[in-house]
């Protein structure tokens, strides 16, 4: 049997769809068909089909940014994961403090990623609180310009978003904790399973959707990162912490070119979408064989 809905209701939802359709969809059709043009913002216009696509893997700094994106997106989802499942398992139930803990280690999640950024420029600055504790501890050889080295900027910018990002993963697999049964680990303890054994047989399968929810979730924050690199690098030192998002602000709203960077919009959204799907198959199918 199938319900109708009364003329009024579907009436009522016009203005919704209407919305939706002119600030949504139009401006992703347009801005799908801009990449195919030279269009830097203003005037006419003129249809280059792939040319745009064509540059970007021929430009080296857009190369460099593709690269840098798909480091930041699966290092990000690698030591994250780890770190937030590290810390769900010694704050699951043993610590009195417990509680406590995971809101302090929650909080940096919910902070300004640009207020975040700014903290950490702070710290990693020359002069800053890094090197000044490195100095106090007689790690004067480790100090360096975190932020300024090409070889370390890129290290630096995860370090933060592992640092804000963890606490995220945290819950997730707290989340995923309270619902394996207790008489489960118990019955696996009198049987005479280890810690590492109760943790490899028992809990890590039992968190398999957690971590799925998870990787994919940072990997999608990973690949899309731009207000951390724009507050604490900008991109640099000589474009070694550019990625695809912060290409395409600097190509469409600094260098006036909408059409390129309507392209880099299109590249990133592919390969956020298919990465993500990638993940979640090859995710499920291995839970599905288990």
């Amino acid at each position: 049997m199938t319900t109708r809905l009364h003329p009024i209701f579907r009436a009522l939802a016009l203005p919704g769809v209407f919305a939706l359709i002119a600030f949504t969809l139009v401006p992703v059709v347009a801005g799908g068909l801009y990449a195919f043009t030279d269009w830097r913002g203003l005037g006419d216009f003129r249809w280059i089909g792939l040319d745009n696509f064509r540059e970007i893997f021929k430009d080296p700094t857009t190369r460099g940014a593709l690269w840098h994106t798909l480091v930041l997106g699966f290092a990000l989802v690698v030591i994250t994961n780890l770190v937030g499942l590290g810390l769900a398992l010694g704050l699951n139930r043993t610590l009195k403090t417990r509680n406590l803990l995971r809101a302090v280690f929650f909080l940096p999640v919910i902070l300004s990623p640009l207020a975040v950024s700014y903290l950490w420029k702070y710290i990693l600055d020359p002069q800053g609180l890094a090197n000044q504790l490195l100095g106090e501890i007689g790690l004067e050889s480790w100090q360096r310009a975190w932020l300024g080295d090409p070889n370390w900027a890129l290290i630096a910018v995860l370090l933060v978003l592992v640092w804000q990002q963890s606490g995220l993963t945290m819950v997730i697999y707290l989340a995923g904790l309270q619902t394996i049964p207790d008489d489960l680990l118990e019955a696996s303890e009198v049987d005479g399973a280890s810690t590492w054994m109760r943790l490899r047989r028992i809990t890590l399968p039992m968190l398999r959707p957690a971590f799925v929810i998870a990787s994919t979730l940072t990997l999608i924050f990973g690949l899309r990162v731009f207000d951390q690199i724009l507050a604490l690098t900008d991109g640099g030192p000589v474009g070694g912490t550019e990625t695809l998002a912060t290409q395409v602000w600097k190509q469409s709203f600094a260098n006036g070119r909408f059409g390129y960077g309507a392209a880099l919009s299109i590249l990133l959204t592919l390969i956020i979408g298919a990465l993500a799907l990638l993940q979640l198959w090859a995710l499920r199918r291995k839970e599905h064989d288990a």
